[in-house]
């Protein structure tokens, strides 16, 4: 599970304030969010790549919040995923566990199972420069699952693609996650893509969090303008009829 507690954090000048929030083990969890309302830079604390000042991170019932990225055996997909454009497919993927000292064949023998998982064996062999948009998010995930993590944070995977791939993507993300029951964070702003996906949602506004709950929870009942400007933005966004109209 991640347990974040009373998270505080200033980047510039902006401020994560008292941030906390619990996913349950095995649970797929979708951060929403407005550009620039904290979400990513949130999920760079629970990874590790960010210092909190204040609050506390722990993974699976252990405090990870002094510990280096490496250590907290989190997997990690940003949001332009972060594929060494130099390496092919095999390096990409095979990556954490060589920087762990793993020599050529044992990193292949122990990425395997995550390859086959996700059907890459034919591009192993390629440039990442010449993968489509699809195949560059499976090997970005199969580079974050690689080293069998605790859990999985996913930072806009899907934001670049075109709409009949981001459908795809999606339901790939969500068949892996049910396979390897992974407590899942997933960073996006868009309600259609947080359905396909999401058990349960949080909506994050200027630094802080809103609500969370299911997307029914959240539908039915907004707690705040910010969450209702996700959950029903035509309702938020269209002017109140005159006087006298019937609309």
């Amino acid at each position: 599970m991640i347990d974040a507690r009373a998270i505080c954090l200033t980047a510039g000048t902006f401020r994560l304030t008292s941030v906390s929030l619990h996913v349950a083990p095995g649970e797929y969890f979708v951060l929403m969010g407005r550009t620039g309302s904290g979400k990513s830079l949130l999920v760079r604390c629970l990874c590790g790549l960010i210092d909190p000042t204040a609050g506390s991170v722990a993974i699976d019932g252990v405090d990870v919040t002094g510990l280096e990225p490496r250590e907290r055996r989190v997997g990690y997909m940003p949001q332009d995923c972060g594929l060494f454009p130099h390496l092919d497919v095999r390096r990409n993927v095979t990556f954490s566990l060589r920087a762990r000292g793993m020599g050529r064949r044992a990193a292949t023998a122990a990425a395997a199972p995550v390859v086959e998982m996700l059907d890459i064996g034919r591009l192993l062999d390629r440039r990442v420069t010449s993968l489509s948009g699809g195949e560059r998010q499976k090997v970005a995930l199969a580079r974050a699952l690689a080293g069998r993590p605790k859990v999985l944070l996913l930072d806009e995977p899907v934001s670049a693609l075109d709409e009949p791939t981001r459908r795809d993507v999606c339901a790939e993300l969500l068949r892996v996650q049910r396979e390897l029951r992974l407590a899942t964070i997933h960073v996006c702003h868009s309600l259609a893509e947080a359905r396909s996906v999401a058990d349960r949602v949080g909506v994050m506004e200027a630094g802080t969090i809103h609500q969370t709950g299911t997307i029914a929870d959240l539908t039915a009942e907004a707690a705040t303008e910010a969450v209702e400007r996700l959950v029903h933005p035509v309702r938020v966004n269209t002017p109140p009829a005159p006087p006298g109209d019937a609309r």
